[in-house]
């Protein structure tokens, strides 16, 4: 299943929503930097869907707020 996910980072309450399209907005309190947000993404996610973070894969926008998932 792939997922479309806009990222938030440095939020200061690291949290999941959905809006009316289906759209997930993925907050987290770790930086853009190094992959940081990217890897914290990772685990919000693996952790929302109750899987193993080996179990999502990024797959496009490492340096965009909007960012594709796929989760397996």
């Amino acid at each position: 299943m792939k997922i479309n996910v806009i990222a938030h980072p440095n939020s200061k309450k690291p949290k999941i929503e959905k809006d009316l399209l289906g759209t997930l907005h993925v907050y987290v309190s770790q930086p853009p930097l190094e992959g940081k947000a990217n890897k914290a993404i990772v685990e919000a996610l693996a952790e929302h869907f109750k899987v193993k973070k080996s179990s999502v894969v990024f797959i496009s926008g490492e340096k965009s707020r909007n960012k594709l998932f796929e989760i397996s």
